[in-house]
């Protein structure tokens, strides 16, 4: 018994005297041919001589001590911690080239604990006014995204209609909302799921800001509100279309039958948001086709706020701008060409915005629409009938007084 209490006591002293140290900051932005400084500390005191040896990581690979061909900074020095000394470091970082690359920590001491969750992420930029200009850029574009829903909203409460606004894009568009908003706010505010994240990831950082929840919560409430006025409003007959219908149910069920498996332990909830993910990308590739058909069938853009559009195409057109300048201020071209569905999908939707601009300043400037694509075929018809009716009546045939 004396011998597990003896145990039990040393095991405690043991845990007692291990050390664990810390970066005064978790991420750096130094530009080349400048340097930043910062602290390393330490909670306590080392009994016995250490030394401290720096590593760097470079994109996902493996913590190495040297930096290889990259030389993103000036190499660092070794730490000599004596004996009884409580670390509190200015560590300098030098940048040479622009790039990404984060700084930890090696030593073989048993005193010193957790050393793998010790670095600093550091950011190397050619030019810091560059920084500053893509932040501008960034509340720019959000702004205009964020406004970019309330011209449709006012058209239709103008007009009293919403003919001409597409019904399959109003579901595409919330499906696709509803999906990013259950994918951002798992991964912002889910305790279990940011844990599950930081176990896979270490030393990344969240991809979900908090600014991302209250633009896609803003999106869903608008969207929600433009939903009600097909409710209220004239819509000329107009419905969701069955292939969209079989589209959007198909989404949901898969989102459903993913729920009953991860219920099951099968896949993980991290793995399950990542799917909602995949649907808000599915969505985006497909929402504007049925608008931009629908105005080609009616040969007018009336319905359809130009607006809207003009306010989504300044939004990513700065989006795109800004991952341009971002990869260029730190030589990481790797992040657009890299990662093609991102720029695609950016670069689809400006694609598209190009197109509904063409068609309302272009071909269907001077266009009166139809009141409905189901009026328009009536009105044909009805066209066609007359015509028919008063050429039988100039020539004599097929009227009361012409018989007498």
């Amino acid at each position: 018994m004396a011998v597990l209490h003896l145990s039990l006591i040393l095991s405690f002293l043991s845990l007692a005297q291990c050390v664990t140290f810390f970066f005064s900051e978790s991420d750096l932005e130094i530009e080349v041919d400048k340097s930043a400084t910062v602290k390393l500390i330490s909670n306590g005191s080392i009994t016995s001589e250490i030394v401290l040896e720096f590593t760097y990581q470079i994109g996902n690979g493996d913590p190495e001590t040297s930096q290889g061909s990259d030389n993103y900074v000036k190499a660092l020095g070794n730490i000599t911690i004596p004996v009884n000394t409580a670390l509190q470091h200015d560590v300098v970082i030098y940048g040479l080239n622009p790039g990404h690359l984060i700084i930890g920590l090696l030593s073989n001491s048993t005193e010193i604990k957790n050393l793998e969750d010790t670095f600093v992420r550091v950011n190397l930029v050619n030019s810091s006014i560059l920084v500053t200009i893509n932040a501008v850029i960034g509340w720019i574009y959000f702004a205009a995204w964020s406004i970019s829903f309330y011209p449709q909203v006012y058209e239709n409460f103008r007009r009293k209609s919403v003919i001409g606004l597409n019904f399959d894009f109003l579901l595409y568009n919330i499906t696709g909302f509803l999906a990013y908003g259950f994918f951002n706010i798992g991964m912002f505010w889910v305790s279990s799921v940011k844990t599950e994240y930081h176990s896979n990831h270490p030393r990344g950082i969240n991809p979900v800001q908090l600014n991302d929840v209250i633009f896609t919560l803003h999106a869903i409430f608008v969207t929600l509100i433009t939903i009600f006025q097909c409710f209220i409003y004239e819509k000329g007959g107009q419905k969701v279309s069955k292939i969209c219908l079989v589209l959007v149910i198909g989404a949901w069920l898969f989102a459903g039958i993913s729920l009953v498996v991860t219920l099951f332990h099968k896949i993980t909830w991290l793995t399950y948001l990542y799917y909602f993910s995949y649907i808000k990308l599915g969505v985006t590739l497909i929402k504007y086709m049925p608008q931009a058909y629908m105005n080609f069938r009616r040969k007018s853009t009336a319905g359809w706020s130009i607006g809207n559009v003009l306010l989504d195409f300044t939004g990513g057109s700065l989006s795109l701008l800004q991952m341009f300048l971002l990869s260029y201020n730190s030589n990481d071209w790797g992040s657009i060409f890299g990662d093609p569905t991102k720029f695609g999908l950016g670069f689809f939707s400006i694609l598209f915005d190009i197109v509904f601009i063409i068609q309302h300043y272009v071909l269907y400037r001077h266009n009166e629409p139809y009141g409905s694509l189901v009026d328009h075929e009536y009105e044909e018809k009805e066209v066609l009938v007359n015509a028919e009716n008063s050429h039988k009546t100039y020539n004599g045939i097929g009227t009361e007084n012409s018989i007498q």
